[in-house]
């Protein structure tokens, strides 16, 4: 997954000052749940029975908030007061939990779809838990977060295309390399040929869409809120402008967030709707 917490996932402004101070704490137990559990599937030594094992340790805490038990971590009591507070679905912790097992046992993706399934785990469950913090699950908000949260999802893996390769992972669907004529020895060999750049000019686009069908979420949300997803999205924006004019080479210009970037991506945010940040 990668991509969700302060240090782990650039494209998100995690509990930033742009969100109001309510939403802080509650959002800062999400994404250390989401960062924790990752680093479970990512980091370290760990096999991947000793990785599965820490997942389904999870898995249970989660089960017993759901079945009204007093967790004694300090993290899950937390989400539990949180979850209860907020009204926040369970399901989408174990949606996360399931996206994570997945990145120990799966390696490759045949197509878009199977992909775009293991983003629904993986991504939209953050953005879903967010709107329903805020008390905004609307179908349509929803729908919209979705689009966006897939979206940084893929802008992620198309940062790390040779990180991924590094831990034994493709993540750009096999049927769509087959199509643009792009094999795994383009990542080995860190090939930036034609047919690569091709390949990668069409997950940029694809990418692209799905932000911009989703931005009517930060005009939508109200105040500092909508502000901090308009930014969010201008992050994502932001990182596929730099793959492109590196012409899809992030083997030697892995496109991230500087910290020169931010007072951009803020300024488009701002001109982004009409409201004003409150």
């Amino acid at each position: 997954m990668r991509q969700m917490a302060i240090e782990h996932y650039e494209n998100f402004p995690v509990a930033s000052l742009l969100l109001p101070p309510r939403y802080r704490g509650p959002v800062v137990l999400i994404y250390r749940f989401a960062r924790n559990a990752d680093d479970f599937a990512d980091e370290g030594n760990a096999t991947p029975d000793e990785r599965l094992a820490r997942l389904a340790a999870y898995r249970t805490q989660i089960a017993g908030i759901a079945a009204g038990l007093t967790p004694a971590d300090p993290l899950f009591e937390g989400i539990a007061r949180i979850a209860r507070e907020h009204r926040l679905p369970l399901v989408l912790f174990e949606d996360l939990l399931d996206a994570f097992s997945q990145d120990v046992v799966k390696r490759r993706y045949e197509a878009f779809p199977e992909l775009l399934d293991y983003c629904r785990r993986s991504a939209n469950p953050v953005g879903r838990l967010l709107l329903h913090l805020f008390d905004r699950a609307t179908p349509e908000n929803l729908s919209a977060s979705d689009a966006i949260c897939s979206a940084l999802q893929l802008v992620n893996f198309w940062q790390d295309v040779e990180i991924d390769y590094a831990m034994g992972r493709v993540y750009l669907p096999q049927d769509e390399m087959r199509r643009f004529g792009v094999t795994e020895g383009h990542i080995a060999e860190r090939r930036c040929d034609a047919a690569w750049r091709e390949l990668i000019a069409f997950q940029i686009a694809r990418a692209r869409a799905m932000l911009a069908s989703g931005a009517r979420l930060g005009r939508t949300l109200p105040g500092r809120v909508g502000l901090e997803i308009r930014a969010t999205v201008q992050g994502g924006l932001r990182v596929l402008e730099k793959l492109e004019r590196a012409r899809g080479d992030m083997f030697r210009r892995r496109p991230v967030l500087k910290w020169f970037d931010w007072p951009l991506l803020l300024a488009r945010a701002l001109v982004s709707s009409p409201r004003e940040a409150r």
